[in-house]
C-alpha cells in the first residue's frame, strides 16, 4: 500500500496543488490591481487599463537571451539525466548500493526523459541559432546604433 502513496501523490496531488496555488494567486494579483483601479477612478485619475492584463511583457528580452536560456536549459536538463541513468545503472548493477526498491524503479525513466528534453532543447537551440541568424545581426546592429 506504501509502495502506490508516494507514485500517486507526486503525480497526481502535487501538481493539483501546484496549479491551485498559481490560480490564487493571480486572482489575489488581479483583485489588488482592480481595488487600485476602481480608487483611482473614484478619485478622478485618468486610468490605464493595459494593467490589468496578466501578461508578461517578454519584448524585453533578445533573441540571442533566448536562445543562450535554451542552451543552458538543456545543458542542465542533459547532465541531469545522464546523472540520473548513471545512478540507476550503479543501482542495478551495484550489489550494495542503496536497496530502496521503490526508488530504483524511477531513477531509469527519470533519467530519459530529462536526458531527452535536454537533447530535445539542445536541437532547439542549434536550430534557432541557425535559422535565425539573420535577426540576431539586425537585433545587434539596432543595439550598436542606440
Amino acid at each position: 500500500m506504501e509502495d502506490i502513496l508516494l507514485p500517486i501523490f507526486i503525480c497526481v496531488i502535487l501538481p493539483v496543488a501546484i496549479v491551485a496555488i498559481v490560480m490564487y494567486t493571480r486572482q489575489l494579483e488581479v483583485k489588488r490591481k482592480t481595488e487600485v483601479m476602481l480608487r483611482a477612478i473614484e478619485a478622478g485619475v485618468p486610468v490605464d487599463t493595459n494593467l490589468l492584463s496578466t501578461k508578461k511583457d517578454n519584448s524585453s528580452k533578445s533573441i540571442k537571451q533566448n536562445l543562450l536560456e535554451k542552451l543552458t536549459s538543456g545543458c542542465i536538463t542533459s547532465f541531469m539525466g545522464i546523472a540520473f541513468l548513471a545512478l540507476g545503472i550503479l543501482r542495478a548493477v551495484v550489489p550494495d548500493f542503496g536497496r530502496n526498491t521503490l526508488l530504483n524503479m524511477w531513477w531509469l525513466p527519470a533519467g530519459g526523459v530529462l536526458l531527452a528534453v535536454g537533447i530535445s532543447m539542445l536541437i532547439s537551440y542549434f536550430v534557432g541559432k541557425k535559422m535565425l541568424a539573420k535577426e540576431i545581426e539586425a537585433e545587434e546592429k539596432k543595439l550598436e546604433q542606440e
